[in-house]
């Protein structure tokens, strides 16, 4: 249950509900299997999948853990493209004519609704943390936009949030330039890791490096060339590590052996709903812990009215 990306946001303003009054919450906004006509639909479901009883909220010590369910019917544009195309031929040799435009339309929409129902469905599981003491969320997600539909989920299950994604009063990607080019700007407890995309203030586009040493003269003369780190493998401690984005997004993430000995040796009795809880409450104590130091290494916690900020 460790996750591997992390989009994070500050909660400004939530509905106080206690894991009682949350968990009934979700119930109402469960996930359903997808209607006929229905081409995408996100609701919550057991973190746990069928280990958990439907159980959709886990809440251990102020930490929430909640899974979002995404599914969505595939119907490659090349299909519905192919079956106009033999409709248009077919009507245009029985009936000698042109087909116009705003027919074609038409029928790519009447084909679309009928070829839906026969699509196949692809299901993705989001994980959310919620770290009511800090008031931070973390999303599991691969991109913000899959992040942002998890929120406005939220959202919806609370009645009313207002959250804007973390943010430093050092941008990242200047924070990660200089830690790059000056080895003594590093702090202590930061790590370079053997990965790194540059870019260019101009239209030279963007170098990627993997397996490399970031301290080599060539990466540093790419510097000195005005390149900027937009990506950079880091690690804090070998407690954890991840590629760090210029939008504060954590890629990647891997958590130190230390820490998977120790959940691999908890007490839980071969029960998989209690070693999830347990593999939950290790990594949630650990992203807080280590989050705001990182927060701090970006020069501390940029203030933003929430006021100002739409709720996502």
């Amino acid at each position: 249950m460790w996750f591997k990306h992390l989009h994070l946001y500050r909660v400004h303003s939530a509905p106080e509900l206690d894991s009682e009054t949350l968990a009934s919450a979700l119930d109402e906004h469960a996930a359903k299997p997808l209607g006929n006509a229905d081409a995408r639909r996100l609701g919550w479901t057991a973190p746990a999948g069928r280990l958990g009883s439907g159980q959709r909220l886990h809440e251990i010590q102020g930490h929430r853990l909640l899974s979002a369910l995404r599914q969505e019917r595939l119907l490659p544009a090349s299909v519905v493209k192919e079956e106009v195309d033999d409709k248009v031929a077919d009507i245009e040799a029985s009936e000698g004519r042109k087909v116009t435009r705003k027919e074609k339309t038409a029928l790519k929409e009447q084909i679309t609704e009928e070829l839906m129902p026969r699509a196949f469905v692809r299901s993705q599981k989001i994980d959310l943390w919620w770290d009511t003491r800090r008031q931070l969320i973390g999303v599991n997600a691969s991109s913000r936009t899959r992040a942002e539909d998890v929120l406005d989920l939220l959202r919806e299950t609370l009645g009313s949030l207002k959250v804007t994604p973390l943010t430093s009063q050092t941008l990242p990607i200047r924070a990660m330039t200089q830690w790059l080019g000056e080895a003594e700007s590093r702090p202590a407890d930061l790590l370079l890791g053997d990965q790194v995309e540059l870019k260019a203030k101009g239209d030279d586009g963007v170098l990627r490096a993997r397996q490399v040493d970031l301290d080599s003269d060539e990466i540093q003369q790419l510097l000195e060339s005005g390149r900027q780190a937009s990506k950079l493998a880091v690690s804090l401690e070998g407690r954890l590590s991840f590629v760090l984005h210029d939008d504060l997004a954590l890629k990647s993430l891997r958590f130190g052996d230390a820490l998977i000995e120790e959940a691999d040796h908890a007490d839980d009795g071969d029960d998989a709903l209690a070693r999830l809880e347990t593999d939950f409450i290790l990594m949630a104590q650990a992203l807080s812990d280590d989050i705001p130091r990182l927060i701090e290494w970006l020069g501390g916690e940029a203030q933003r009215e929430a006021a100002a900020q739409p709720d996502a």
